[in-house]
C-alpha cells in the first residue's frame, strides 16, 4: 500500500512545490496532506492500530466517529518526472484519505520519505524528523517493554511531533530546563529547531532537570499559553519545513509526559539509545538523496524538451544531434550524475539496512555493533552530502540556469535546498571518522549528540 500512497502525495506536492516554495508560508496544508493519507502514524506499532478500532483500522474518537481517515484529495495535479530513471506518471485525480495503517518498518519510512523529498524537500525533512521523534519514547525508556504512553494518542489523533532530543551545545548556552514541580515539572528557556515549530501538534523536546544534570525527554502540547513559537521562513533553502525558536515559560509537564532519560555521563549511554542520533542522520541522507534525485528527475524532462541541433553536414557527423538531448557531452553529464545518485542510494540502502537491524536487536545491541552502524550512517551522510550539492548545482548548467526568476522549472530550488540541509552536518568529519575506525580500529566518538 504504502508505495501507491506515497507516490500520490508525492505527485500532488510536485504539482505546486514552485508555488509554495515561492510563498514560504508554514506548511499548514502539507500536513493536512500527509495526513490524509496516514503517513505520520506509519511507524506505530501494529498492536496500537489492532484493538478499538473501525473497520478501517482507524480509532474512535469519543463521539464515536472514525479517527482521522482522509479528506477528500487533492484533484487533478498532473504527475512529475519519476525518480530512479522511470517517466513521469500520469496527474492523480481527488482520492480520498487513507486510514492510519501502521505496523511499517523502518525501510518503509526511509521509501517515503525519499520518495517525499523528491517532490519537495522540505516535506521530506518535516516527516523524517517526525519518525525519530516519535521513537523517542522507545529509544529513552529504560527498559525495552509496551508501546510508549504517547503513542495511543498520537495515533487516534494523527499528531505530527516537532522539535529535539538533541543535547544542547553549551557554546549556545544552557538550552530548555526542567524544574520540579507539584504536578511534574516546569519547562523553560529558549530552543531553535529544525523543522516542526508551527506546525506540530506535540514538541519533544530534550531538557536538563535541574535537580540531577540528566537529560530528559518531554512531550510538550505547543497549544499552551507558555509556548511562543518564532518562525524562519525566509531561508536559503529548505523553506518550508516549519523551523524557527520556541520560548517555554513556565510550561507545566506532567510526569506521563516524561518519555525517557539520558544520564548526565553520556559514555553511560545504552548503545540502543545512542542509536537515535544515528536514526536522524540516516533519514536526512535520505531527505537529501530524494532531493537529489527529484532534481535529476526534473532536469532530465527540461532537457528532453529541447529542440534537437540541425544535422552537421560534417563527414564526422553523429546521430546524436539528430534527437532531442542529443548532445554527447550532455549524455556523458547525465551518465554521471545518475551513476552518482545510483552509488549514494547503495551506500544508503546498506547503512539503512543496518540500522534497522540494530533496531531489532533492541537493548541486547552492542559496543561494537553500535559502532558499524554508525559507521555505515557516516559513510551515508557522507556521500549523499556531496551528491546532492554536486547533482542540484550541475543540473542548473546543463538546464542553462533553469531558475525561479525565468518562471519556469525553478530548478534552483533543488540546489537552495540541499546546500541548507547538508549545512547541518561536515562531510569532513565523517570522514574522519571513517577513516580511524577504518585504519585504526577506533569506534566513532559515542554520543547522543545528531
Amino acid at each position: 500500500m504504502w508505495p501507491r500512497v506515497t507516490r500520490e502525495v508525492a505527485d500532488d506536492l510536485a504539482a505546486d512545490a514552485i508555488a509554495r516554495d515561492r510563498a514560504g508560508k508554514p506548511p499548514y496544508d502539507e500536513v493536512a496532506r500527509l495526513r490524509e493519507a496516514g503517513l505520520p502514524a506509519l511507524l506505530t506499532p501494529p498492536a496500537l492500530l489492532g484493538r478499538g478500532r473501525t473497520g478501517l483500522g482507524l480509532p474512535l474518537d469519543p463521539d464515536g466517529h472514525d479517527g482521522h481517515g482522509g479528506h477528500g484529495g487533492h484533484g487533478g495535479h498532473g504527475g512529475h518526472g519519476g525518480h530512479d530513471g522511470h517517466d513521469g506518471h500520469d496527474g492523480h485525480g481527488g482520492h480520498g484519505g487513507h486510514g492510519g495503517h501502521g505496523g511499517a518498518d523502518w525501510r518503509t519510512a526511509a521509501a517515503v520519505i525519499r520518495e517525499i523529498a523528491a517532490a519537495d524537500g522540505s516535506i521530506g525533512e518535516l516527516i523524517a524528523r517526525h519518525y525519530v521523534l516519535s521513537w523517542s519514547g522507545r529509544f529513552f525508556a529504560a527498559t525495552d517493554g509496551p508501546a510508549a504512553g504517547h503513542e495511543p494518542p498520537a495515533v487516534a489523533h494523527s499528531w505530527l511531533l516537532g522539535g529535539s532530543t538533541d543535547l544542547p551545545d553549551p557554546e549556545t548556552g544552557p538550552g530548555l530546563t526542567l524544574s520540579p514541580a507539584a504536578s511534574g515539572y516546569l519547562l523553560n528557556g529558549r530552543r531553535t529547531f529544525a523543522a516542526g515549530v508551527t506546525v506540530a501538534d506535540r514538541l519533544v523536546v530534550g531538557a536538563t532537570a535541574t535537580h540531577t544534570g540528566e537529560l530528559l525527554i518531554a512531550l510538550v502540547n505547543p497549544a499552551h499559553p507558555g509556548v511562543l513559537a518564532g518562525t524562519d521562513n525566509d531561508r536559503l533553502g529548505q523553506r518550508l519545513t516549519g523551523a524557527g525558536s520556541v520560548d517555554f515559560d513556565n510550561v507545566p509537564v506532567d510526569a506521563d509526559h516524561i518519555l525517557g532519560a539520558l544520564p548526565r555521563d553520556e559514555h553511560a549511554v545504552s548503545a540502543f539509545t545512542a542509536l537515535a542520533p544515528l536514526a536522524l542522520r540516516l533519514v536526512l541522507s535520505h531527505v537529501a538523496l530524494g532531493i537529489a534525485e527529484g532534481a535529476l528527475a526534473e532536469a532530465r524532462d527540461v532537457s528532453r524538451a529541447v529542440q534537437p541541433a540541425p544535422r552537421s553536414e560534417a563527414p564526422d557527423a553523429t546521430t546524436y544531434a539528430v534527437r532531442p538531448s542529443g548532445d554527447p557531452y550532455l549524455l556523458l553529464a547525465y551518465g554521471e550524475l545518475a551513476t552518482a545518485a545510483h552509488t549514494a542510494a547503495a551506500v544508503v540502502e546498506r547503512a539503512t539496512d543496518a540500522l534497522e537491524q540494530g533496531l531489532l536487536t533492541g537493548r541486547d545491541l552492542g559496543m561494537d555493533e553500535r559502532a558499524e552502524i554508525a559507521v555505515l550512517v557516516a559513510a551515508a551522510e557522507a556521500v549523499t552530502s556531496r551528491s546532492a550539492v554536486d547533482i542540484t548545482t550541475r543540473i542548473l548548467e546543463l538546464t542553462e540556469a533553469a531558475t525561479s526568476s525565468d518562471g519556469g522549472a525553478a530548478l534552483d530550488r533543488f540546489w537552495r535546498n540541499a546546500r541548507a540541509l547538508t549545512a547541518q552536518s561536515s562531510p569532513t568529519h565523517r570522514l574522519r571518522d571513517i577513516g580511524d575506525h577504518y585504519l585504526n580500529g577506533t569506534h566513532p566518538p559515542f554520543t547522543a549528540r545528531s
